[in-house]
């Protein structure tokens, strides 16, 4: 009904939520994931590590450990369009780019651009729309560098507060910036954003640090306090509890995305513009939890 997956099983000495202390070696990112597809696939893991129509990827090269996620837009299937193929084609696109080193870890806008124009390019049509969120962690200068376009994004938590946090971008309720290819006669017609729309943002972290990355079925379903609540239970930087944390929310999304009398953040928002809305927002949820860890020699 799940799926859980680690990217380094590297020995962390540090202590969860970060050290006062700097450290001159490098560091690297030890994350775990988990995610459900909402209504009748269930955490079913599809090849280009999808939940539904969500996607996501986790990659390392010699200089930085970065991921992303991407929600597909769900409209596309009226139109006989998978929206899992665009969000899971970019990703795989942008894994594939970090693997072959062809990125600057100071310019995550730079990854998602070359991934966008190298679908514009692409021999085989595609159609369809994604948020997306890259997040880049430069071994050797400690620092994070992130993209993000949509309601797509990531927390950074140390000492159990919250210390950076992504901003959410819409064009108007339930409506994210979103990259798109549409068909030629559909061109104008289809809501489209640019790379460089992304919300861009770099700073220094430190040993211990935790960073969440997330789909917007997460952040509607689960607000800021919840979040706090469940990392809480991230006792030790080993992989296996940072699996079983990252399980923790998952579930606890989903648990909450179908209860109807659930006053969700997405249900707040709706109010928030003038719609009677109340319960959950069933929905796809990708979830990548990481622990800033040392890089081990």
């Amino acid at each position: 009904m799940f799926s859980v997956l680690s990217y380094g099983r590297l020995v962390a000495r540090a202590v969860i939520g970060g050290l006062s202390q700097t450290d001159s070696g490098d560091y690297s990112l030890v994350t775990a994931r988990c995610g459900f597809g909402k209504d009748f696939r269930k955490g079913i893991l599809k090849k280009g590590m999808c939940y539904g129509d969500d996607a996501c990827f986790i990659a390392r090269h010699r200089s930085a450990d970065v991921l992303g996620v991407a929600d597909g837009v769900g409209g596309w299937r009226d139109y006989g369009v998978d929206p899992s193929q665009f969000s899971g084609t970019l990703m795989k696109t942008c894994e594939r780019l970090v693997k072959e080193g062809r990125f600057v870890p100071g310019n995550p806008v730079g990854v998602l651009t070359s991934s966008y124009y190298e679908l514009l390019q692409n021999k085989v049509p595609l159609l369809g729309s994604s948020t997306a969120c890259i997040v880049v962690l430069d071994r050797q200068s400690h620092r994070l560098h992130t993209a993000n376009l949509g309601d797509s994004g990531f927390l950074v938590v140390r000492g159990g507060e919250v210390v950076h946090r992504s901003d959410e971008q819409q064009h108007y309720f339930n409506t994210p910036f979103q990259l798109s290819i549409a068909p030629p006669e559909a061109e104008g017609a289809v809501l489209s954003d640019s790379p460089d729309a992304a919300d861009s943002s770099s700073f220094d972290v430190q040993l211990g640090d935790i960073i969440l990355t997330a789909t917007d079925g997460l952040f509607d379903n689960m607000p800021e306090h919840m979040i706090l609540q469940e990392l809480k239970k991230l006792k030790n930087t080993n992989y296996e509890s940072i699996q079983q944390t990252a399980r923790s929310i998952a579930e606890q999304a989903h648990v909450l995305a179908y209860n109807p009398n659930y006053m969700s953040p997405f249900a707040q928002f709706a109010c928030d513009n003038g719609l009677n809305v109340r319960g959950g927002k069933p929905d796809d949820i990708t979830v990548l939890l990481s622990i800033v860890a040392e890089y081990p020699n």
